[in-house]
């Protein structure tokens, strides 16, 4: 390979996460990047235009690149795989249709500006035009549900009630009472208060009204026409099944078909029901399925009373992870990995942490309603989301040496991301890491959980499955209490797509590690495959089967 190859191929993946960073300024941020910290996201049709036509030079770019090998061909792969499964999901429109009261920005916003690092007083004066761009990125997603509605194109019914809501109760709140404005984290050498007093205003004169613009274009437009409850799936809209085809390549990084994705939760959920009273019988004393997912429902035993509880117990739980870390890894991050407790949102999620080494990698975890949380799903959880999951996997990641792609560092592959977070919670068993047969219980109950979005995904988005089928299946099938599954199914069915990640990717990570120990028998070296999978940055499953067949032949 000539030079001028490796050059070239480097050269366009740095331009392209230099492309990313600026059509995502807040992801810059948060990862340390202030170049762009004045800005926030361009929600408009134009930004949409502009990014579909520059993700598709980069796929040109780089397959036009001929004679790579190694770790370049890697980096040659992650930006065709990243920029046309993008591409290729924006050519759908999707924000015409989307309203989430569990990820949208009036719900993610005030945490992610906690994360955001404000070093300078400089930059604390252009976190206000950061702020003040959130309003127009409301005033924008109105236009862009204007744009859904005349195409006869609609979120579904319950989410945007949902939205509706939560907007109201924001804009009800005094400004200066707004979580956006106490979130920011401001140095020394800002006068906070004066600080604060600022941003209220931006929140009251620009925030308010796009939030405002925002929840019209919701009640006005889009309710009326609404997905129902009967029909909330993509299945139902003109070009939705097509557009659930591009999502289920951009999460998985695979070519499975919705049909093949169904078939293998199907196959899961029923693996998970012998194991279940294996277990149950040693754990509960009852091999009756039923029986098993009741008492784990409802025995006031088996669950939290108190919020601090749950942060204390991910603690405890990580700490014992850590200290068996030397016998299954080669390399171990150097972030730390802090728990915090939330009110609202998702059940529980992870941010990794900032490229400058300002911040730690951070598992936060929704306390607002302890005793929803079973004692036995806190394990598993917290090995999932912080060590040895999410946490050694991102933080590696980001500290690979200089000579790594950025993109390779920190692209978005939830198959790989949320497939090792999986893989992670079985790998714990494996460890030896859970507490008791009951907590055990918790790691099938958090695969019960994954196998059940494979066929509620792709029931819902594929095969025009009902809200209420989709929420009858997830109860009779897993432990999960109906105030835990309606969120979930409701989750579902406003990221199309996502949920499949997990269980597709922890099945790619298995088969991957089961075929290298049939190739090299007794030489096979756990610690050595998860550095294969850990130590090249976040790849798609192909890529990543690839190197670890080149790695572990």
């Amino acid at each position: 390979m000539t030079q001028s190859l490796r050059s070239d191929i480097n050269t366009l993946a740095a331009d392209y996460f230099a492309a990313l960073m600026r059509e995502q300024p807040t992801w810059a941020h948060m990862l340390g990047d202030l170049s762009e910290v004045a800005s926030f996201e361009d929600a408009s049709r134009e930004a949409e235009d502009r990014q579909i036509a520059e993700l598709d030079q980069f796929v040109a770019h780089a397959g036009a690149i001929e004679g790579l090998e190694g770790d370049d061909w890697v980096t040659q792969q992650v930006i065709i795989s990243h920029a046309r499964t993008n591409a290729e999901v924006l050519r759908h429109r999707l924000v015409q249709i989307t309203a989430d009261p569990i990820f949208g920005p009036q719900t993610t916003l005030p945490i992610v500006a906690g994360m955001l690092g404000i070093p300078t007083a400089e930059v604390a004066e252009a976190t206000l035009d950061k702020v003040a761009g959130m309003g127009v990125h409301y005033r924008q997603l109105a236009q862009r549900i204007a744009e859904g509605v005349a195409a006869g194109r609609a979120p579904a019914r319950f989410a945007v009630q949902g939205v509706i809501e939560q907007l109201d109760q924001m804009v009800a709140a005094p400004a200066q009472d707004d979580p956006l404005v106490l979130a920011f984290q401001l140095p020394a050498e800002v006068d906070a208060q004066q600080w604060r007093a600022r941003c209220a205003e931006v929140v009251e004169q620009e925030v308010r009204p796009g939030m405002l613009a925002y929840r019209d274009a919701l009640h006005d437009l889009a309710l009326p026409i609404a997905r129902s409850d009967e029909e909330p799936g993509l299945a139902s809209l003109e070009g939705g099944l097509a557009a659930y085809d591009a999502l289920l390549r951009y999460y998985t990084t695979t070519d499975y078909s919705a049909a093949q994705i169904h078939q293998l939760g199907l196959e899961q959920v029923a693996k998970l029901e012998q194991e279940y009273r294996r277990l149950g019988a040693r754990a509960l004393g009852t091999d009756d399925l039923q029986q098993i997912f009741e008492m784990m429902r409802t025995d006031p035993k088996l669950h939290f009373t108190e919020g601090q509880q749950l942060v204390t117990a991910s603690e405890v739980a990580m700490q014992r992870a850590w200290d068996a870390m030397d016998e299954w890894f080669e390399v171990l991050p150097k972030a730390p990995c802090a728990v915090e407790g939330v009110m609202g949102g998702a059940k529980a999620f992870y941010f990794p942490p900032a490229a400058d080494g300002s911040r730690g990698g951070t598992f936060f975890i929704n306390i607002d309603d302890p005793e929803s949380w079973g004692t036995f799903e806190l394990e598993a959880m917290a090995f999932h989301e912080g060590i040895p999951g999410h946490h050694l996997q991102l933080a590696i990641a980001g500290e690979l040496p200089e000579s790594i792609p950025m993109i390779r560092k920190h692209a978005e592959t939830a198959a790989y991301a949320e497939g090792w977070g999986l893989y992670t919670e079985r790998l714990a068993d494996e460890m030896g890491l859970y507490s008791t047969e009951v907590d055990r219980l918790g790691m099938l109950a958090a695969d019960s959980m994954r196998a059940c979005r494979l066929v509620l995904d792709t029931g819902l988005h594929a095969m025009g499955w009902s809200r209420q089928q989709a929420i009858d299946y997830m109860l009779a099938n897993s432990p999960l209490h109906e105030g835990v599954v309606i969120p979930e199914v409701d989750r579902y069915i406003v990221t199309p797509g996502q949920a499949t990640a997990y269980m597709i990717g922890r099945l790619e990570i298995l088969r991957m590690r089961a075929e290298a120990q049939e190739r090299q028998g007794s030489a096979f070296d756990i610690k050595k495959f998860h550095s294969a999978v850990l130590d090249s940055g976040t790849l798609p499953l192909d890529v990543l089967d690839a190197v670890v067949r080149r790695r572990l032949p």
